[in-house]
């Protein structure tokens, strides 16, 4: 009986969570409030909230800070068009802090959730095809969590929940997350700041700016290996010297 509690509990509070999601989730979907994370909305209302905003500047960056985690953390579509809204909203410096900030925090509830949800089953179910994963993760660590936050064409919200089924440390998961995701922050915080005349998400991100993305978030990795590569070698040369 004693060895039984702890596991019912743990389902218990699974359960809980699970259902304060599922109700979340539901309600946004049931009052249509996904209208309002929605490109047209928040063109067609910039000169209203900017006004709110003039008047009422903490109250709307705390707003907007917390409804951008909450998007976030539920893997919700949006962040794309809220980091656009920082930066109409709230400028570049401010805009860039407060999604910086936002989409970390996040980041990293949605990656602790998928973990208290999910990694114990799916450890259990594929932990033999995990096993690689995990490895590669204690390996190159926070290399490799870099890399995948350069690169644009890894959905953001995959990268978290993915990560919430590794071993990676959450607070490793939280500062190479605001490292790594801060170029695009800028970029899309920036294009913000012309938000009249961007007509779609994709015309965001040019190729040649998707290309840069990569090469950085190559460049830490592949310094990591020259520099293995070079010690090993080294060390054969001492040995046989």
């Amino acid at each position: 009986m004693e060895q039984k509690t702890p596991n019912r509990n743990s389902w218990a509070r699974k359960a809980v969570v699970l259902g304060l999601i599922t109700v979340t989730v539901v309600g946004i979907r049931y009052f249509h409030l996904e209208r309002y994370l929605t490109l047209d909305f928040i063109k067609d209302s910039q000169s209203r909230l900017q006004g709110l905003y003039a008047t009422h500047t903490l109250l709307v960056i705390g707003a907007y800070m917390g409804i951008y985690i909450l998007v976030t953390a539920l893997s919700l579509p949006g962040a794309a068009v809220l980091t656009l809204a920082g930066g109409a909203l709230l400028g570049l410096v401010t805009g860039t802090v407060a999604v910086s900030v936002a989409s970390t925090v996040g980041a990293t509830l949605a990656c602790f959730v998928a973990r208290f949800l999910l990694r114990d089953w799916v450890q259990t179910r594929f932990g033999e095809r995990l096993a690689t994963v995990n490895r590669g993760v204690e390996r190159e660590g926070a290399f490799y969590l870099f890399t995948l936050r350069l690169i644009p064409v890894f959905p953001f919200f995959v990268i978290n929940l993915v990560m919430g089924l590794t071993r990676m440390p959450l607070r490793t998961f939280f500062w190479v997350s605001q490292v790594g995701m801060l170029p695009g922050t800028l970029v899309y915080v920036n294009a913000g700041r012309e938000l009249g005349k961007i007509d779609s998400l994709s015309g965001i991100l040019s190729p040649s700016l998707i290309f840069s993305f990569v090469l950085l978030g190559l460049f830490p990795i592949t310094v990591k290996k020259l520099m293995a590569y070079y010690r090993r070698k080294s060390g054969r040369q001492e040995s046989s010297g």
